[in-house]
């Protein structure tokens, strides 16, 4: 028998102050018009894709039932069943309160970043989900409404020769050319051959000049059909990535994406400030609080928040009002299944300064099978306009690819 995570001690309920429960808050005035619900228990099943995610489902007494993702990897599942007794009894609709009440209530257990954010995220969004339902309107309206009736889409490519720019080119014009997207990414932390060291981030001059001709083969081939940005997973030191995107300036880069590690804010400054390369990073920063500095001390020309990782959908939105304000454009990182990529979808269609939404599993031909909607058309979604996400899951799909051990969720 496993350990029940929904009901380990509490040490802080006995004193805390800032419990934002509806019970504390006083929170209790009947509401009418069907707005009185109650949730009555969260449930995940994690499916084994080109990542594990976490689906999460909101259950509740009026036997509508909401559907989110956290962003994948161990660990969540777990936070969630611990966050569970939380929610029972709340009302769904108090998305902000409810978000706010379990970053309070799981302080202690990290909810300033990393997995507990995640796990918070997926139950966010399924509340989302959930409310729209309630209300009978499509998630982006609760967020504002909506700038665009379709959100763009960029994918993420790879080959089996990825170190080879000739490949990658090919691969970029079969993406373009049969597959409709117009915006693309690859992966430029690979492997040169030139390496002496691979611990010390330090970029050799042949180093960069293998990296320097995969930007070139791509971005020539593609030519104004695409945009194509080029992905360093936080590889380099500071030094180096300064000298690499000053070589990528004669190339139409769309943007050089987490160069340095995410850590040191002040490298990351330096580096963006250095070069006209666009540079883009955020998907390891968590919450608005950790994308501050980055969008106000001008460490970024594009933030990267992943949605189903950073807080959740309205997190995102605040984000994305904080990077407005400076100008700033939000290019959306996504490895999620469909939930969470529809999710990110409607985030988008109520931000201005929204480019694109990250699609990481084309090569995956099952990932659109999860829901019974079809998703992405030409390299767009079109912004579901029924109520919530406007995606429902197949649960024979989910069945199919759950992680070997897993459970399968209730159905709605």
């Amino acid at each position: 028998m496993g350990v029940d995570y929904s009901d380990l001690h509490d040490p802080n309920a006995e004193y805390t102050m800032r419990d934002l429960s509806s019970e504390t808050m006083g929170v209790t005035r009947e509401r009418g018009g069907g707005r009185d619900v109650e949730i009555t228990d969260i449930q995940t099943t994690m499916v084994d894709g080109n990542f594990p995610w976490t689906l999460v489902r909101i259950y509740t007494d009026a036997g509508v039932v909401g559907t989110g993702e956290a962003y994948w990897g161990a660990g969540a599942p777990e936070l969630i069943e611990r966050m569970t007794p939380f929610l029972q009894g709340e009302n769904p609709l108090d998305i902000d309160r409810l978000t706010e009440h379990l970053v309070q209530k799981m302080s202690g257990e990290g909810s300033i970043g990393g997995v507990t954010v995640t796990a918070i995220s997926g139950i966010e969004v399924a509340l989302h989900d959930l409310a729209g339902k309630i209300l009978e309107v499509p998630a982006y309206q609760l967020l504002g409404g909506k700038y665009r009736d379709e959100m763009r889409v960029y994918c993420d490519c790879h080959t089996e020769e990825e170190a080879d720019p000739i490949a990658c080119a090919d691969e970029a014009e079969r993406v373009v050319e049969e597959l409709g997207y117009d915006a693309l990414k690859f992966d430029l932390d690979v492997p040169s051959g030139h390496e002496k060291d691979r611990a010390n981030r330090h970029l050799r001059g042949p180093e960069i000049d293998h990296k320097v001709s995969i930007v070139e083969a791509v971005t020539e081939r593609v030519g104004s059909r695409a945009d194509v940005a080029f992905d360093c997973h936080w590889t380099f030191s500071g030094g180096s990535a300064k000298r690499l995107a000053k070589r990528l300036e004669d190339y139409d880069v769309w943007w050089l994406e987490d160069p340095v590690p995410p850590e040191n804010h002040d490298v990351q400054r330096e580096v963006t400030q250095s070069t006209s390369t666009p540079i883009t990073v955020g998907e390891n920063v968590y919450r608005k609080h950790g994308q501050r500095r980055l969008i106000e001390e001008q460490a970024v020309d594009m933030i990267a928040p992943d949605m189903p990782k950073v807080g959740g959908m309205r997190e995102t939105r605040k984000i994305a009002d904080l990077a407005d304000m400076y100008y700033v454009p939000v290019a959306m990182h996504n490895v999620a299944s469909p939930v969470a990529t529809v999710a990110s979808a409607h985030v988008g269609a109520a931000i201005p300064n929204s480019l694109a939404v990250e699609y990481h599993s084309y090569e995956l031909g099952w990932w659109e099978d999860l829901v019974e909607e079809d998703v992405i058309e030409e390299g767009y979604i079109e912004i579901p306009e029924e109520p919530g996400l406007g995606v429902t899951l197949d649960m024979d799909a989910v069945e199919e690819h759950m992680v070997e051990g897993e459970e399968l969720f209730d159905e709605a």
